[in-house]
């Protein structure tokens, strides 16, 4: 018997920035190395730089605007600055598309996003291979959960430019051991660090809500990974699990699990057997 990939139509996949998350995303679709998926589309702000990273491609794609992903493609995956991520996530949900957002914090400020897939018969899909045991979370979440705590860990550069930090004037270089800077819902902190509690909103989603979620965020000089530890006391089970992701080498905010979290997500989309729910 012919392979998916021989016997039926490839699903198209668009990519909404090639930085560190999705030029790696959209070598591994070039390469076909996500059964039943292809590379259709491309955004990017600088469209000269996206032409070189992609000049090794075995097939050339278009480079469109954000809002114009969905034309071209059936999933849309969101790797773009938070500033953008209402618009990519409006225009892919109103087609009737599959979107998956990097920025996942951005769910948590745009409220009226699962009403508008529900509207459109769009889905919503958000990789959470970054967070350890979201599985677990997920499973007691269909039970009671009495309460839920992050801390996160960064290295106080990893924190630079977050508005939370701009706006409080945090001098950053001047934290020379462990500092809490924040403390809060989760919700507060996605829009407090838009680029930086992603996990966390994963976190919350899958559990017991962004409103629930307690957050702590701690810059911490000590440290060379970001570093995520949370805790769960439920009905059925009370756990913790604790992460330490390796920035990428293109952006210290990014954690180099992040994009491979992104091709797993996208591979449990068509593969015949997938382990985890």
């Amino acid at each position: 018997m012919n392979s998916r990939a021989e016997s039926e139509p490839l699903v198209r996949v668009g990519i909404g920035g090639l930085g560190a998350i999705g030029l790696k995303t959209a070598r591994a679709l070039d390469a076909g190395n996500i059964l039943g998926m292809s590379l259709a589309a491309v955004s990017a702000r600088d469209i000269d730089k996206a032409k070189r990273n992609m000049a090794d491609f075995k097939r050339q794609v278009p480079i469109v605007k954000l809002n114009e992903l969905a034309d071209h493609a059936d999933i849309v995956v969101e790797c773009a600055p938070s500033s953008v991520f209402r618009d990519v996530a409006v225009a892919t949900l109103e087609a009737g598309k599959t979107f998956i957002p990097i920025s996942v914090g951005g769910l948590l400020i745009n409220d009226d996003l699962q009403a508008l897939a529900k509207k459109n018969n769009a889905r919503i899909v958000v990789p959470t291979g970054a967070l350890i045991a979201l599985d677990a979370v997920r499973a007691a979440a269909e039970g009671v959960i009495h309460s839920v705590t992050m801390v996160t860990r960064k290295p106080p550069a990893g924190l630079e430019g977050a508005p939370y930090i701009v706006e409080n004037k945090i001098d950053l270089g001047a934290i020379k051991e462990p500092t809490k800077i924040f403390d809060g819902s989760a919700r507060d902190g996605a829009k407090g660090f838009p680029a930086n509690v992603n996990v966390a909103a994963a976190l919350s989603l899958a559990g017991i809500g962004p409103d629930k979620t307690v957050l702590q965020i701690w810059a911490d000089p000590t440290v060379d990974r970001n570093i995520q530890h949370f805790e769960v006391d439920a009905d059925s089970a009370s756990f913790e699990a604790t992460i330490k992701n390796i920035p990428s080498d293109e952006n210290i905010k990014t954690g180099r699990i992040t994009a491979l979290s992104v091709i797993a997500a996208l591979r449990g989309l068509t593969s015949p057997f997938k382990v985890g729910s």
